[in-house]
């Protein structure tokens, strides 16, 4: 029997235990954006002198441009997963200019034309419409005409018209994939010509023939498709063999940065991309702005983008804001930006602060919990996060879980197995050896659209251990992680997004210090929040958890460890609501069937 002595020894350990916990797992303000503080000398001093940006921050297309370039046998094809925009195709272009020969070389020929003879002589005027002196040439979007160029007649007379083909022979040219998937027939006649080495005239009109007869002409490229990876596959299925001899590589779309030369390269890359826009170079202070913008673009602290297009965006939008590319002029630009996208979001707050939608902030409730959602709207440009109740019942039952959105079918495939692995960790944590006594149900309140996704999982947990135990769980904690049968908690998506939705709701019912949110540890590396987030947390006004299994989370919500040696713990809770459970229905079974039980048992 434990004494009052005990007893408060017990009390005082239990809440030290929790202190440990609180504090251990608690994220400082520090940490809530990447740390660019390191990197302010290379701020400072950033210059595009005696460097290569694209050879720092592409080897990969380099190394296979070059192969391209000095491939002599097969189909000469380079398959890039890229963008297909103008962007992407010039910036690749340029890297492909770098391979072209030195010494000047004509290809082609020179079409004579008299009457209805049509000759072919050896190229010797690179001003002549069919001889061409090679290059690089791309084109985001083309049809045939413009691309194999066109026999006109007028009268008596024939004209033959060139087309980027023509422009292209004997040097390098880009497209986009697609182009080929919408026109199959452009990609069997384009491959022909490659595949013979020269270029044959076609009636545009199939059903008659040409008016003249006209020479082939001597065709030498090299081709680069460009396109995603979905495209790429598409092209693959379209023509096998061709896809099977081809080089392949990336335009990288972002930069592990690791150390200070890694970050000298990020920062000119993006030099030259305000250098390709026309504007000056940024100061100083304008870097940080930018790496926490971008790695909430990548999600990553430590992976910055090297999309042309999205960092000349940046540039472009904060020149608006200000005579120089500073951090004042980038933090207006970024905050305009927001404000005139978010007006969804915005309206959906108002609900949950005119109460339309229920989300407690403050107090405590047995078997609900604020989860936290990533909502993606379609035409809308940017994700928001916004609180979600989840509820749990529990009542005497035959261990059935019921997943109240899988039941209405508005529950997707990956949030029935987060629900299924969560039930299985609790199966095993408590060691039964018959069924649990009690049925749940759980369900995302208000919610009339369909739930995807195991980032809830970890708070169907604990709303579920909160039934369970009849534990209330404080409502100003939201949580987010899934969680494996072992109890692990693993990371999620969207993050900084899920964060800033919970912030802002308490934010505008005033913060009481107390509030905050649970998130895995191994998502820390993802955080770039906002800076009004940063300041709450900095002045202790809103709190931040990290942490790696659900026994960590358990004392945040409840006060109360999920397990103890000795003391009070919510997994004996609900071990000793589980056995008066099964004696009181023992008790009310007819006397025949309790000897049985008695005699199974002995």
């Amino acid at each position: 029997m434990i004494n009052r002595v005990d007893s408060c020894i017990i009390a005082l350990f239990l809440n030290q235990t929790n202190a440990n916990i609180l504090t251990s797992t608690q994220i400082t303000w520090q940490a809530l954006q990447p740390d660019s503080d390191r990197y302010q000398s290379i701020f400072s001093n950033v210059s595009l002198e005696d460097c290569d940006s694209l050879a720092a921050v592409q080897p990969r297309l380099l190394n296979a441009l070059a192969h391209l370039h000095h491939q002599t046998q097969g189909f000469p094809l380079l398959l890039l997963r890229s963008q297909e925009n103008s962007d992407y195709l010039a910036c690749i272009a340029d890297a492909a200019q770098r391979f072209q020969p030195e010494d000047v070389t004509l290809y082609g020929g020179d079409y004579h034309v008299m009457g209805d003879n049509v000759s072919l002589l050896p190229p010797a005027d690179s001003n002549r419409p069919f001889t061409s002196q090679g290059g690089v040439h791309f084109a985001d979007w083309i049809e045939t005409e413009q691309l194999f160029g066109c026999v006109r007649q007028f009268k008596d007379r024939v004209q033959l018209e060139p087309g980027l083909l023509h422009r292209a022979n004997g040097g390098t040219l880009i497209l986009a994939v697609n182009t080929l998937l919408a026109q199959p027939l452009l990609w069997l006649r384009l491959r022909k010509c490659i595949e013979q080495s020269r270029f044959d005239w076609y009636s545009q009109d199939e059903r008659q023939p040409l008016p003249v007869t006209i020479p082939p002409l001597p065709l030498e490229l090299r081709l680069i498709l460009c396109g995603d990876r979905d495209a790429l596959a598409a092209f693959q299925e379209m023509d096998v063999e061709i896809h099977e001899m081809a080089l392949y590589s990336e335009f990288e779309e972002s930069l592990q940065v690791q150390d200070e030369d890694d970050m000298t390269s990020w920062c000119q890359w993006t030099l030259a991309q305000a250098e390709e826009a026309g504007l000056s170079a940024p100061e100083a202070d304008f870097w940080p702005v930018l790496i926490t913008e971008a790695a909430r673009m990548t999600g990553d602290q430590d992976t910055l983008p090297l999309c042309p297009r999205w960092l000349r965006r940046q540039l472009q939008e904060a020149a608006l804001h200000g005579e120089t590319l500073n951090g004042e002029a980038l933090k207006d630009a970024l905050e305009a930006r927001q404000w005139r996208e978010s007006f969804l979001a915005d309206r959906m707050r108002d609900e949950i602060l005119l109460n339309q939608i229920m989300i407690e902030t403050e107090g405590e409730v047995v078997g609900q919990i604020n989860g936290l959602s990533v909502v993606e709207f379609p035409g809308h440009p940017r994700p928001w996060g916004e609180p979600s109740r989840i509820t749990c019942v529990v009542h005497p039952g035959d261990g059935e879980f019921t997943d109240v959105e899988r039941k209405a079918e508005l529950g997707g495939n990956i949030h029935a197995k987060g629900m299924m692995i969560m039930q299985a960790y609790l199966i095993g944590e408590l060691e039964l050896e018959q069924q649990l006594p009690f049925s749940a149900s759980l369900v995302f309140e208000q919610s009339y659209s369909e739930v995807d996704g195991d980032s809830a999982s970890l708070a169907e947990l604990c709303a579920l251990i909160s039934a369970l135990a009849n534990q209330p769980l404080n409502q100003q904690i939201a949580v987010t992680g899934s969680v494996d049968q072992f109890g692990n908690v693993q990371p999620v998506g969207g993050l900084n997004e899920k964060i800033e939705g919970f912030f802002h709701v308490c934010n505008s019912r005033e913060l009481t210090g107390k509030q905050g949110v649970i998130f895995p540890a191994s998502n820390a590396r993802h955080l770039s929040l906002s800076q009004d987030v940063v300041e709450a947390v900095k002045q202790g006004q809103f709190h931040l958890w990290a942490i790696e299994s659900v026994d960590e989370a358990l004392p945040l919500l409840t006060g109360i460890a999920w397990q103890s040696e000795s003391g009070e713990s919510l997994l004996n809770t609900i071990q000793e609501r589980i056995t008066q459970l099964n004696q009181q229905e023992a008790r009310l079974r007819p006397w025949p069937l309790r000897w049985l039980n008695w005699f199974n048992h002995s």
